[in-house]
C-alpha cells in the first residue's frame, strides 16, 4: 500500500478530528490521509449563507472548532464540487464524509458514499424485517424514512444527535421496543461509543458507518 492516498471529504469544515482517528486506525500505516469540507472557505459569519431554507434537505456537520452546523443540501452542493474537484488531484480515493446522497457530484477518481454501502449490506443483511435508525435531527426524519424504504421492511426512526449529549442507548431501546431488528447509526458523526451505548442499550446488532466504509476502502487500495 505504500504511497497510497485516501481523501476525506466531509459537509462541514476539515479536519475531522473527530472521525478520522477511526479511520486511520482500520487503514495501514503506510497510507496518508488528505481531508478536505465543503465549508473549508467559510468561516462562522459567513457559514449563515448555508442554513437551510424551509424547502431544502437539512445535513448537519462540524465546523473545525467542534461546534455543529446546520447546512441546506442546494447550497452546500458547489462548495462541495469545488472541494472535490480539488482533492481528487491528490489522492487515489475519496471518502464521502456523509451518509446522505449526492448523486450531482462529479468525479474524476473513485468515490466511495456510504449511503450506497449502507444500504446494500443492509438489503443483504435483513431482506425483510425492521430496520430502525438513529438519526441527528428531527427535521431529517421524513427525508430519511422515505431514503430507507425498501419492500419487505418496515423503517423506525429515533432522534440522538452525534453532536452534543443525546440519550443513544434510549434511542436503541425505544427502536428495539418498536421491533427494530438491526440499527443503523445514521451519520458519519456517531462514533464507537455511540456503537457501544446502541449495543448495550438495545441488545440488536448496530452499523456504525464511519468504520464500516473504513473497512471497504481498506479492502480496495489492499495489495
Amino acid at each position: 500500500m505504500s504511497g497510497r492516498s485516501v481523501g476525506v471529504l466531509t459537509i462541514g469544515q476539515s479536519p475531522r478530528t473527530d472521525v478520522t482517528p477511526s479511520i486511520e486506525a482500520i487503514l495501514e500505516n503506510s497510507v496518508s490521509i488528505v481531508e478536505s469540507g465543503g465549508l473549508d472557505s467559510l468561516t462562522h459569519e459567513t457559514v449563515r449563507s448555508v442554513e437551510p431554507d424551509e424547502f431544502d434537505t437539512t445535513y448537519i456537520s462540524r465546523m473545525r472548532d467542534g461546534k455543529s452546523v446546520k447546512i441546506g443540501k442546494t447550497k452546500l452542493l458547489p462548495l462541495l464540487q469545488a472541494e472535490l474537484s480539488a482533492l481528487e488531484e491528490t489522492v487515489d480515493i475519496v471518502l464521502m464524509l456523509c451518509t446522505g446522497d449526492f448523486p450531482t457530484l462529479k468525479a474524476k477518481k473513485p468515490i466511495v458514499y456510504p449511503d450506497k454501502i449502507l444500504n446494500h449490506i443492509v438489503s443483504a443483511l435483513l431482506p425483510s424485517g425492521s430496520l430502525g435508525l438513529i438519526i441527528p435531527l428531527e427535521e431529517q426524519r421524513e427525508t430519511l424514512l422515505s431514503k430507507w424504504q425498501q419492500e419487505e421492511l418496515k423503517i423506525f426512526a429515533e432522534v440522538a444527535s452525534p453532536y452534543e449529549e443525546s440519550d443513544i442507548a434510549g434511542a436503541a431501546i425505544a427502536l428495539r421496543e418498536q421491533g427494530a431488528d438491526l440499527i443503523v447509526l445514521d451519520c458519519m458523526g456517531y462514533n464507537e461509543q455511540h456503537k457501544s451505548e446502541a449495543v448495550k442499550g438495545s441488545g440488536l446488532p448496530v452499523l456504525l458507518p464511519r468504520t464500516l466504509v473504513a473497512r471497504i476502502i481498506a479492502e480496495y487500495i489492499a495489495e
